[in-house]
């Protein structure tokens, strides 16, 4: 049986009283999908204020490279931190903390006045990020069976590609109606006041929260494996992750991933606004696609992934959404090469997203059925190397296209790229947890 730890204080009693329409679990989702949201809102809106940044600063492509790249570096190096810090003191401190911080940095990007005190608040915004993805592993890990992992790790990371989509038009018109500056100390004072829920509302365990009925507590009890504690008793040695073939295929692969779509989050904007001579508005709502086209991604992939564990397949059900979802990643990156029409183009690329997202909910529940109570240390590892690939994207890019006077080379590494980590996930061993 599980073993269940110290209790925290109750639930408000208003929310325990009140009806629901669905399980306590299904509003954690909820809530995971609204901060998945905020994160990639927070995330997208230097990219769409480029313009008018770059050109009060005085910053040229590559220094915006650099700012980009600052963000993804943070974000990179403080993910297995993040990670260790839920799963020794529980999602409900960490994920308050982490929200708080990254919007203090968020606030500050508006009062940045040179490239050097641009770069440090976007590293610092970064590193505040990192625990966000980490965090909510291990809140899943503690709250939902694992027949609901994938679509739960799908509908949350929508939420990312759907902030990220609406973001890139609507940071558009609020920075030229109101400027920079005032739009990231709006989204700075939108992340405080999802902090103060995400505090009231969560708990550690579904034992703690006095909304759970025992009917569902009972089911999400029965699915942890024995001897799960709720959070861990120590932390998961760095011998042991390095240690690891699975961890070393779920950074290799995840890397391929960041490489993809951090190009849509950060470039693609300025790459079409620039190619193709369009207002900012009509750029945004273009960039916007890929995007949307990664929350489908998400959606499948998450619901595949449950669909084949149901039927009695773990490993599969790991290994055939990812695979198939980098294979059409690889296929979406070389036929933008050939599009010169630029919805084409922008066809090829949705394409290249919703395969990349296709493999994220396999690539969260991967390290959730390897990590297990270290989930959040494990999957921080993984998120770690991935966004390693995008500190690389934000910087290749610009550098690729001034060496060689092309983006076709930045389209074919990552083409690449996506190939090679379909090839790793045939070596991935779901059902083999890390020893401990």
């Amino acid at each position: 049986m599980p073993v269940r730890e110290h209790a925290s204080p109750a639930a408000p009693a208003s929310l325990a009283r009140s009806p629901r329409l669905w399980p306590v679990r299904y509003q954690l989702i909820g809530l995971t999908f609204a901060l998945s949201m905020l994160l990639y809102v927070d995330r997208v809106a230097i990219s769409t204020a480029r313009g008018p940044i770059t050109s009060e600063l005085g910053l040229s492509d590559t220094q915006f490279g650099w700012v980009l790249s600052a963000f993804a570096l943070g974000y990179a190096l403080f993910q297995t931190p993040g990670g260790l810090i839920a799963d020794r003191f529980g999602a409900r401190l960490a994920l308050t903390s982490v929200v708080a911080l990254w919007s203090v940095f968020t606030a500050l990007t508006g009062v940045a006045r040179t490239f050097v005190t641009l770069l440090v608040y976007r590293f610092l915004f970064g590193a505040g990020e990192a625990g966000a993805y980490p965090t909510c592993a291990r809140a899943f890990y503690n709250w939902l069976p694992v027949a609901e992992r994938g679509l739960a790790q799908g509908i949350n990371f929508s939420g990312a590609r759907l902030g990220a989509a609406f973001a890139l038009p609507a940071i558009a018109w609020l920075v030229s109606t109101a400027g920079w500056r005032l739009a990231f100390f709006a989204l700075g004072a939108i992340g405080f006041v999802y902090a103060a829920i995400w505090w009231w509302w969560f708990r550690d365990s579904p034992e703690e929260h006095g909304s759970v009925t025992a009917g569902e507590r009972s089911l999400i009890a029965n699915s942890r494996p024995a001897g799960a504690t709720i959070p861990s008793a120590s932390p998961l040695r760095f011998a042991t992750i390095v240690g690891s073939a699975n961890v070393w295929i779920a950074m290799g692969q995840y890397f391929a991933s960041n490489f993809t779509f951090f190009f849509c989050l950060t470039w693609l904007f300025p790459f079409l606004q620039r190619t193709y001579g369009l207002q900012a508005t009509q750029a945004g709502l273009l960039s916007s696609a890929p995007l949307v086209g990664g929350a489908v991604g998400n959606w499948v992939g998450g619901a595949l992934v449950d669909m084949l564990y149901r039927r009695g397949h773990l490993r599969i059900s790991r290994q055939l959404p990812a695979v198939t979802g980098f294979l059409l990643a690889a296929a979406g990156l070389l036929g933008s090469l050939a599009a010169d029409d630029m919805y084409a183009k922008v066809a090829c690329l949705t394409l290249a997203v919703f395969g990349a997202d296709m493999t994220l909910p396999p690539s969260w529940a991967f390290c959730i059925d390897i990590g297990r109570s270290h989930a959040g240390t494990v999957s921080g590892t993984m998120n770690m190397a991935g966004n390693i690939g995008s500190f690389v994207t934000s910087l290749a890019f610009p550098y690729l296209l001034i060496w060689t006077g092309s983006p076709s080379p930045f389209f074919v590494v990552g083409a690449t790229l996506n190939a090679g980590a379909a090839i790793l996930w045939i070596a991935a061993r779901p059902d083999r947890p890390i020893a401990v």
